[in-house]
């Protein structure tokens, strides 16, 4: 903020008749001292005494009018100085204020430019975003429009746009995620047997770019894939984030081998050939309710922390769950495994409910640590069923459970004495039962364990 400069005293013209009565006062005062002197010489009584003081009083009273008219110059000398002073100082004045007054025009004029400039920077990066906007969309919609066509090689161009698009625009990449889902749900035409190739570079390029470890990958990208058709579908490695494959058809090999499952993933009711989920890590739910594997199906090294739902599903082939972990309450209610079945090394973090479950061959639970309810309640062992070497650190429950071949319980740990009431078993001198085990023979093929609590 600038700070105004004290005001000055206006400057007057001195008038003429002001030096004139100056004169006139210095000459009437130099008579008048003359005049005194005079006097007093007169009085003398010597002539040359007389005469002496006469020209002294002469002299005495031209000095008095000198004197003065010296002094009335040296004041008119001092106010011409003063005057000259002050002009320069006003001038000194006038010039910094005319230097301040075309700084300011200056730098208003530089704001305006500038103002100017950002205003056309604005106008041509709002021109550009529009037309960069509406080649954007025209991209989309041609490679939308050659998804669309009738011609296989055609479809799979529109695919490799679609990519390309998504690769050079990360804003698209959802909605060209979203596209890839809705054909992969779309049923596949009629009559057409190179659709199926189609359908696999979909695929790819959808799990492309779904793995971490790439320099393609496109992050938080969510899968829609309810009710799709996919072949030999490869997800290895990749990162699905709430992704929903409820109701698929997995047709081939199908792999979730080392993936990661961030947030809910969905399976329920869907349908596999043959499955490897080694190594899956998810933080999430994993619904697995209703869905059928008709070949073999291996979850071994899966960490399922965020619980595993798989009620009234159907495993027709070898399926292995070695070393898996289930973190939060794991539920395997009413589901079918036909062939060999093993969880060998698994660890139970949370509750585990296999009630209603049917094993057709041999169940291994070698070396399993439960750390929390196990429920086996009405589960049917149709061959062998081995726990040897478990650990129940929790109550465990066979009760009115199922057993149709060889049962071993050797070296295994219980933290309670398990509850078997109304359990049956075929009668097999192999049985290997936990210790104070009470059994009772039903009739000759089948044997009744009975808790001890229970008896009498």
């Amino acid at each position: 903020m600038a700070v105004d400069e004290p005001s000055e005293r206006e400057l007057r013209v001195m008038p003429w008749w002001l030096v004139l009565v100056g004169l006139l006062a210095a000459i009437a005062l130099g008579w008048l001292v003359l005049d005194l002197l005079l006097t007093e010489a007169d009085r003398a009584n010597q002539p040359d005494t007389r005469a002496t003081l006469r020209i002294d009083a002469i002299r005495t009273g031209l000095t008095v009018v000198a004197g003065t008219g010296g002094g009335l110059a040296l004041l008119l000398a001092a106010r011409r100085q003063w005057i000259a002073e002050r002009a320069q100082r006003h001038q000194e004045s006038v010039a910094a204020r005319d230097q301040a007054h075309r700084d300011r025009v200056q730098a208003h004029a530089e704001a305006v430019a500038e103002t100017a400039q950002r205003h056309q920077d604005r106008q041509s990066g709002a021109a550009e975003h529009d037309a960069a906007e509406r080649r954007l969309t025209e991209l989309y919609t041609r490679a939308v429009e050659l998804l669309g066509n009738d011609s296989a090689a055609v479809r799979l161009g529109g695919l490799h746009a679609l990519e390309r698009l998504g690769q050079d625009n990360p804003g698209q990449r959802p909605t060209i995620a979203a596209v890839l889902c809705a054909y992969l749900r779309m049923p596949a035409p009629d009559g057409e047997p190179r659709e199926t190739e189609v359908r696999r570079s979909a695929q790819r390029v959808l799990t492309r770019h779904l793995r971490a470890d790439d320099a393609a990958h496109w992050p938080e990208l969510t899968l829609d894939l309810t009710g799709a058709t996919l072949v030999d579908f490869d997800a290895a490695g990749c990162t699905l984030v709430d992704a929903n494959f409820t109701g698929a058809v997995f047709t081939g090999t199908t792999t979730f081998a080392g993936a990661t499952a961030r947030g809910r993933l969905l399976l329920g009711a869907a349908t596999f050939g043959d499955v490897v989920v080694d190594g899956l890590v998810a933080d999430g739910e994993v619904v697995l309710d209703g869905v059928r594997v008709g070949g073999e199906a291996s979850f071994d090294g899966a960490a399922f922390t965020g619980g595993l739902s798989c009620r009234r599903a159907g495993f027709t082939g070898p399926t292995s769950l070695r070393r898996v972990t289930f973190g939060q309450p794991t539920s395997f209610d009413a589901t079918r495994f036909e062939d060999v079945t093993s969880f060998r090394e698994a660890v139970f973090d949370g509750a585990l409910s296999m009630e209603h479950t049917e094993f057709g061959r041999s169940a291994s639970f070698h070396a399993v640590r439960f750390t929390n309810m196990a429920l086996f309640r009405w589960t049917v062992f149709g061959a062998e069923a081995l726990f040897d070497r478990a650990r129940f650190l929790d109550a465990a429950n066979f009760g009115r459970a199922r057993f149709h071949s060889m049962v071993s319980f050797r070296d295994t740990e219980f933290s309670r004495p398990p509850q078997v009431e109304q359990a049956r078993a075929v009668a097999d001198s192999g049985h290997r039962w936990p210790a104070g085990t009470t059994v009772e023979r039903l009739d000759d093929e089948w044997l009744l364990l009975v808790d001890r609590r229970s008896v009498g």
